[in-house]
């Protein structure tokens, strides 16, 4: 179907009637013409005897040629401005999209080889690297973001929908880069400043990937956790590591017992206390699940939303005031 952007600019097809109205009562104050500096060129628009198709451009009587034909360009320049349109029917369309905040750990620790990747193995960061930069390319119509932390925390990647810049990033990321200890709490608070002006309010998420305990840093957890509350903003938490740390040795690897340092109660209340989840990840197969667990329970679909499509018309009216007014004015000067 057809239809206009701006419809109430067709009042300016009064405009040039209202103008032959007034004209006469204020040519007292201005003299016998009326002066309109973007219409000069068209006051020369006559023929020999001072008349357009051999009736006189004054109005004699009643209404002139010229004015009918300076009418019809004005009317077609209106029309343009009123911007018509061909609609097509409106489509429902299924919307996905979530502002999702990548919070990782690239503390040394992440060095540990413990996980395997493509039949070989592999530290936890590169493990973590390739599962996640999978989950960025299927979340296609979500806002991703990356924040990197270690002694100190900062935004690598802001929230965007250029998923390739963040996929680079995440692969260009190394472990100590942001020091060696671990600071949860201010990679939490970095990451919901990130999230305050989003414009999903009700759609902002944050996946924490820690092998670690909060043991660095001026934030601590309850107060990060209370600024999520707050900003109701959902956290996932995931712990990353095996159950036997491997350390080498001139010998090769040796087995060393348990992960102490994982604080999974800590990470547990993260989740809890925001309405989000905690999982394990204990290697790379377990990893993948997780990230493919998150992802079938944030799917945020709403069908509610249409698309349309649209064409604009515009340029075809205005062609023909432009054709109209260039076929009157070879045809004034053709006669002159």
């Amino acid at each position: 179907m057809t239809r206009f952007a701006y419809p109430e600019i067709f009042w300016l097809l009064l405009l040039p009637f209202v103008f032959r109205a007034v004209v006469p009562a204020v040519r007292g104050l201005h003299g016998d013409a009326l002066r309109i500096p973007f219409i000069g060129d068209l006051a020369k628009i006559n023929i020999k005897s001072g008349s357009l198709w051999g009736l006189s451009a004054e109005n004699t009587g009643g209404t002139s040629p010229l004015f009918w034909a300076l009418y019809v360009v004005w009317a077609l320049l209106v029309v343009a401005l009123a911007r018509p349109q061909w609609a097509g029917e409106p489509v429902r369309v299924k919307n996905y999209s979530r502002d999702i905040l990548l919070v990782m750990d690239i503390s040394t620790s992440m060095l540990e080889p413990d996980f395997v990747v493509g039949g070989r193995r592999a530290d936890r960061l590169t493990a973590v690297k390739k599962v996640a930069s999978e989950f960025i390319r299927k979340r296609a119509d979500d806002r991703m973001g990356l924040v990197l932390f270690g002694t100190r925390a900062y935004v690598q990647a802001p929230i965007t929908y250029d998923k390739k810049s963040v996929e680079e990033i995440l692969w260009s990321m190394e472990a100590g880069m942001a020091g060696n200890s671990t600071a949860i709490g201010d990679a939490l608070g970095i990451a919901l400043k990130s999230l305050r002006d989003s414009p999903n309010p009700d759609r902002k998420i944050i996946i924490l990937l820690t092998d670690g305990e909060n043991n660095d840093g001026s934030l601590t957890l309850p107060q990060a956790i209370n600024l999520a509350k707050e900003e109701k903003v959902k956290i996932y938490t995931i712990g990353v590591g095996s159950d036997s740390s491997l350390m080498q040795s001139i010998f090769g690897y040796n087995l060393m017992g348990g992960r102490p340092d994982l604080d999974e109660a800590s990470l547990q209340r993260i989740a809890d206390e925001t309405k989000g989840s905690y999982f394990r990840a204990k290697d790379t197969a377990s990893l993948e699940r997780v990230y493919n667990l998150i992802d079938k329970m944030e799917p945020s679909e709403n069908e509610d939303q249409f698309v349309q499509e649209t064409k604009e018309l515009f340029y075809w009216p205005l062609l023909l005031a432009l054709l109209a007014a260039s076929g009157l004015a070879y045809y004034s000067r053709r006669r002159a």
